[in-house]
C-alpha cells in the first residue's frame, strides 16, 4: 500500500518537472452569466497560451464555475494543441507571414537583432511563449483576443525553414540559401 502512494508522488513530481519547462500566460478571462430560475449563474472562461520558448506553442480555452479551474482546463487544452514553429537563430521568424481568422488579421515580420517583440496584447503573449525575441507584428480588424490568437497561429503554421523547403524540393540547404548570399555579396565585389 505504501509503495503505491510513493509511486504516485513520484509520478506527480516528474509531471511537475515536465510541466516546468513550459511558460504559460493568461491572455483573457471572461465572466459568463447563465440566467436560470433562481437568478443568474456565473462561470468564467479563460484563454491561455503555453509555450516552451524554444519553438513550441499552443493555446487553450477553459470554462468553469471558478477562475483557477477554468485556467487549469485552458492550460491542459493548450498543452494538447501545441504546434512547432521553426525559428531562425532561435530568436526570430524565417520569413514574413500573414494570418486570418474571422475578422481578425495579423501580419508578422522577421526583424534584425535588438528589435524586441513589437506586438500587442494576445499576439505578444503567443510570440513570447514561442521564444521569439525579435519580431514586428501588426493586427488589423477584430481586436477580439480569441480571433487574434487564432489568426496569429494561422500565420505561424505557414512558417517554414530553409531545411524544410530544401527537403520538399530535393535540394541542399546551401542551394536554397546560396542565392540570397550571392546577391548580397555581388555589390561588394563590384566595389573592390
Amino acid at each position: 500500500m505504501a509503495r503505491e502512494g510513493e509511486g504516485g508522488r513520484g509520478r506527480e513530481q516528474s509531471r511537475e518537472e515536465r510541466d516546468s519547462e513550459f511558460v504559460d500566460r493568461l491572455v483573457h478571462i471572461n465572466r459568463v452569466a447563465a440566467t436560470v430560475k433562481g437568478g443568474r449563474r456565473f462561470s468564467f472562461a479563460a484563454l491561455m497560451v503555453v509555450g516552451d520558448q524554444k519553438g513550441r506553442v499552443g493555446f487553450g480555452h477553459g470554462k468553469a464555475r471558478e477562475v483557477p479551474e477554468a485556467i487549469r482546463k485552458a492550460t491542459e487544452e493548450a498543452k494538447k494543441t501545441m504546434i512547432r514553429v521553426p525559428l531562425r537563430e532561435s530568436r526570430t521568424l524565417h520569413h514574413d507571414g500573414a494570418g486570418r481568422h474571422g475578422a481578425g488579421k495579423v501580419m508578422l515580420r522577421a526583424a534584425p537583432p535588438g528589435t524586441g517583440v513589437i506586438a500587442g496584447g494576445p499576439m505578444r503573449a503567443v510570440l513570447e511563449t514561442l521564444g521569439v525575441q525579435d519580431v514586428v507584428a501588426k493586427s488589423v480588424g477584430s481586436s477580439n483576443p480569441y480571433n487574434m490568437i487564432r489568426a496569429t497561429f494561422d500565420a505561424l503554421k505557414v512558417q517554414s525553414s530553409p531545411r524544410q523547403i530544401a527537403n520538399k524540393r530535393g535540394k541542399k540547404v546551401g542551394d536554397i540559401l546560396g542565392r540570397r548570399h550571392d546577391g548580397a555579396s555581388a555589390p561588394d565585389a563590384a566595389e573592390g
